[in-house]
C-alpha cells in the first residue's frame, strides 16, 4: 500500500467519523425546527381514491406435498379504508382449490387464506392477486396545533399495548431512552416531538444507511440496531416506534402497499396515537407526519405479538427483524424472491381520485361496506345453482363499479354498480 493510498484513506476515514457524530443531532433538532405543514381543508368537499395492490407470490416445491394452506394479509377496514374486492389474476398457476377472507384474533387485521392443491418436488407456481380499496383521503389538516403528552392513565386502555418493548422495539435500552429524551428537549408538544422523531429516523447516520443500500449490507431491523447504523423501512419504523414509546406515546407498525414507482417486498410505516384524536400515519422512511391516506393501503397493523415473532428478509438474508405478511402451513412449500424484477413482489397504484360532497361520499362508502361484507361472507362458499349466479352476478357489479370510478370524476356511477351488486347478493339464501 503506498505512501498516497494510505493518506487518502486516513482522510476518507476522518471524514465519515465527522459526519456520523455530527449527524443525528443536525437531523433530529435542527431541521425539525425549520419544518413547515400547510393544511387545507373543506367541509363541503372529500375525496375519495380509489387504489389497487398488485400481488405476485411465487411459490416452490422442496418435496411432494399435499395440499397446504397460504395466508396473506388483507387490507384492513379503517376509519378511513374501505376494501372492495380481490381479484385472481389469469397468469396464476397455482392450483387454487378456494379462497376466503377471514378476520384475525387481532381486530381489524384480515387475511385471505388460499387452498392450494398438491405440488410435487421441484414445481414453482405462481398467486397473482389484485386488492382495490376505497380510500377517503385524509390530510389530518383538522390536527390541534399542541397536545401535551399524556399520562399513562390518561390513554384508553386499548393503546396500552402499544407502548410495551419487545424484541423488535427495545425502547428500555438506554441509548433509545436518550435518544427520546432529546426528542423532547424544551418541548411537552406531541406534534412537535412526532416530527422530531419522524426526521430523525429518516437522516440520522444516512451514510451508513446509504453504503448499506448500495452494497446490501443490511443487518437486523430492531430498533436498537437501527439506532446505531440506521436501517430500512423496517428499521426506521421501529425506531420511530420505540421513541415514541419511550415518551409515553403510544406507537405501532403497519405495512402496507406505497405507490412506489417501482416493486418491493413489503413496506413499514409507522403511526402514532393522539390523545382525543386517533391514530396519526406517519411516513419515518420519508421523515414526514402526518402522511396522508391516499399513498397507500394498509394491509396490517403489527401487534406486540408480531414484534416478537419476527422473520429474515428474503432476499437479504442479514436483514433481520420483520413482520411477516404471509403464513405458509406446509414447510417444504418456500416463497421464490430473486430481484423484484423476477419472483415475489407488490406494489401499489392509485387509479383515480374523486372530489364529491359530503352525502354522495357518505353514499360511496356505506354501499362499499355493505357489499363487501357480503361479498366476504360468501366467499368460500361452496355455492351452486342460482345462489352461484347471484354470487357472480354481484362480483361482476363490483368490478363495473370499479371500471366507472377508474373513469369517472363522480361516484354516481360506482353508486349504481354497487347498488345492483348488493340486490344480487340479497338474492342468494343459503
Amino acid at each position: 500500500m503506498n505512501t498516497y493510498y494510505k493518506k487518502n484513506l486516513a482522510l476518507f476515514l476522518v471524514l465519515l467519523f465527522l459526519i456520523l457524530c455530527l449527524s443525528p443531532i443536525v437531523n433530529s433538532i435542527e431541521i425539525t425546527e425549520l419544518k413547515k405543514f400547510v393544511y387545507e381543508s373543506s367541509d363541503e368537499v372529500i375525496e375519495l381514491d380509489l387504489l389497487r395492490g398488485e400481488h405476485y407470490l411465487y411459490i416452490n416445491a422442496t418435496k411432494n406435498t399435499d395440499q397446504f394452506n397460504v395466508k396473506y394479509a388483507f387490507p384492513a377496514e379503517l376509519n378511513y379504508q374501505f376494501p372492495i374486492i380481490m381479484e385472481i389474476l389469469n397468469d396464476t398457476t397455482a392450483e387454487i382449490l378456494e379462497y376466503r377472507i377471514e378476520n384475525e384474533a387481532n381486530e381489524p387485521n384480515k387475511i385471505v387464506n388460499f387452498t392450494i392443491g398438491t405440488m410435487d418436488k421441484d414445481d414453482s407456481a405462481l398467486i397473482h392477486f389484485n386488492f382495490f380499496v376505497l380510500v377517503i383521503n385524509q390530510d389530518f389538516s383538522n390536527l390541534p396545533k399542541k397536545v401535551k403528552i399524556p399520562k399513562k392513565d390518561e390513554l384508553p386502555p386499548e393503546t396500552l399495548k402499544w407502548l410495551s418493548s419487545t424484541k423488535a422495539v427495545q425502547k428500555n435500552r438506554i441509548l433509545i431512552r436518550l435518544r427520546a429524551r432529546q426528542m423532547k428537549i424544551l418541548t411537552n408538544n406531541v406534534l412537535k416531538i412526532a416530527r422530531r422523531i419522524a426526521l430523525f429516523c429518516r437522516f440520522h447516520r444516512y451514510p451508513l444507511f446509504f453504503i448499506q443500500y448500495k452494497f446490501g449490507l443490511y443487518r437486523s431491523q430492531d430498533a436498537f440496531t437501527s439506532l446505531l447504523i440506521n436501517g430500512e423501512c423496517p428499521g426506521r419504523s421501529h425506531l420511530g416506534c420505540a421513541l415514541f414509546r419511550a415518551n409515553n406515546i403510544p406507537a405501532r407498525v403497519l405495512l402496507a402497499n406505497r405507490d412506489y414507482p417501482f416493486w418491493y417486498e413489503m413496506h413499514y410505516m409507522t403511526e402514532y396515537y393522539l390523545p382525543d384524536y386517533g391514530w396519526i400515519l406517519t411516513e419515518v422512511h420519508k421523515g414526514k407526519t402526518p402522511y396522508e391516506t391516499k399513498y397507500q393501503i394498509i394491509l396490517r397493523i403489527c401487534h406486540p405479538e408480531d414484534e416478537n415473532n419476527t422473520q429474515t428478509d428474503f432476499i437479504n438474508k442479514k436483514m433481520k427483524g420483520i413482520e411477516r405478511w404471509f403464513w405458509i402451513d406446509n414447510e417444504f412449500i418456500i416463497p421464490y424472491y430473486k430481484d423484484l424484477v423476477e419472483g415475489s413482489r407488490c406494489c401499489m397504484f392509485r387509479e383515480n381520485e374523486v372530489f364529491t360532497d359530503n352525502i354522495s361520499g357518505e353514499d360511496a362508502i356505506n354501499i362499499t361496506r355493505n357489499v363487501f361484507h357480503k361479498y366476504e361472507y360468501y366467499l368460500g362458499m361452496n355455492l351452486a345453482g342460482d345462489n352461484l349466479e347471484y354470487f357472480q352476478n354481484a362480483t361482476n357489479y363490483q368490478f363495473q363499479a370499479i371500471s366507472q370510478l377508474k373513469g369517472s370524476d363522480n361516484v354516481s356511477g360506482y353508486i349504481n354498480y354497487l347498488n345492483k351488486a348488493n340486490e344480487e347478493y340479497d338474492e342468494i339464501i343459503i
